[in-house]
């Protein structure tokens, strides 16, 4: 028998060894719970301090739950029973960092979240841009949380934390915008209108008083409902953040009219830089995948030129041409002209 007969042989009875590194949740320590990086190299930060009236001091002690790809050795699908609500930090390296920050606000109708497809998924994407990114985990509905109230605090105090620390992270404060997926795109969206509010109701002794929630950009990926389907008339605020909006179509015909109510009401109060795409074919929570070659798993590479168009892939410091729409649009509203 040859060598290489032997030596296929002996693969032949051989286990393949278990998976490694496998990422899991904190302990239980009877202490706030302490939020585990979910990416290898993540800076998790709480949102809010141990004592915030945000938080339910009854659960959170209570570990986070990850639900595992069965298929996937070590990659986590989705997370439930969160109670100190989070952010995970991937910084870029100094040399290519644009200084611009995406918070990734996963999907999973309220129930989970889906952290793998929606979240972990695109660190290494927007890296190869020099854009840091941050991984939201936000309270849950299944968990006992309003989704129209504490998960979009949560969202609205993450855009404040990673303000509050900009010079420490590399990030330019300009350059921080959210983009959320299906229920995530339910906190994403008031998040881009209700601002004024929030920093108005959270001030006083709150330690992010001062530090604004307004996002410099919004993505909202096939949207779960926004404000405008709840009510036409919700106002748009003076200095609307752009954004940028995708879906499948008939596939996924109730998001996609949600996508619309949002484009609808931003195009008829005139906000620069808005863009939406609905394509033809494609199904909900695609993520960035592409299901048998449809255009619908390129949509990434759309966003890619928007932000490229709107001057967020530039060096940091620099003032991004949606900085400066925002004021022009603003200075308009104010001295009450039409376009």
């Amino acid at each position: 028998m040859t060598l290489r007969l032997l030596f296929a042989s002996a693969l032949l009875g051989l286990q393949l060894p278990a998976a490694q590194g496998i990422p899991a949740p904190g302990p239980a320590s009877g202490s706030p719970y302490a939020p585990q990086p979910i990416v290898a190299g993540g800076i998790v930060i709480a949102l809010y301090p141990p004592d915030s009236a945000f938080l339910k001091k009854e659960r959170i002690a209570e570990p986070e739950v990850y639900n595992m790809q069965a298929s996937v050795p070590g990659r986590i699908q989705s997370i439930v029973n969160i109670h100190n609500p989070s952010i995970e930090i991937h910084p870029v390296e100094k040399g290519i960092n644009t200084g611009t920050l995406v918070i990734l606000v996963p999907g999973g109708g309220h129930n989970t979240l889906n952290v793998g497809s929606e979240g972990a998924d695109f660190v290494h994407f927007f890296y190869n841009y020099g854009v840091n990114t941050a991984i939201l985990r936000n309270r849950l509905r299944k968990d006992g949380y309003d989704a129209q109230t504490d998960a979009v605090y949560d969202a609205q105090q993450a855009i404040r934390l990673v303000r509050a620390h900009a010079t420490e992270l590399g990030v330019d404060p300009h350059k921080i915008g959210i983009v959320g997926f299906s229920a995530g795109a339910e906190l994403a969206a008031p998040s881009a209108l209700q601002y004024d509010a929030f920093d108005a109701a959270h001030g006083g002794s709150d330690p992010l008083a001062g530090v604004s929630s307004r996002p410099d950009f919004v993505g909202l990926i096939y949207p779960g409902p926004t404000p405008f389907a709840r009510d036409p008339k919700t106002p748009v605020p003076q200095d609307p953040p752009p954004t940028f909006i995708a879906c499948a179509g008939s596939g996924d015909a109730q998001h996609a009219i949600w996508a619309e109510d949002y484009f609808h009401a931003f195009l008829v109060a005139r906000v620069p830089n808005v863009e939406m795409h609905i394509y033809g074919n494609g199904v909900h929570g695609n993520g960035m995948k592409a299901r048998n070659g449809e255009p619908f798993g390129t949509w990434h590479e759309r966003f890619i030129d928007w932000f490229h168009d709107l001057g967020f892939l530039q060096k940091t410091g620099v003032e991004t041409k949606a900085a400066r729409d925002v004021a022009a649009y603003a200075a308009q509203r104010r001295s009450g002209s039409k376009s």
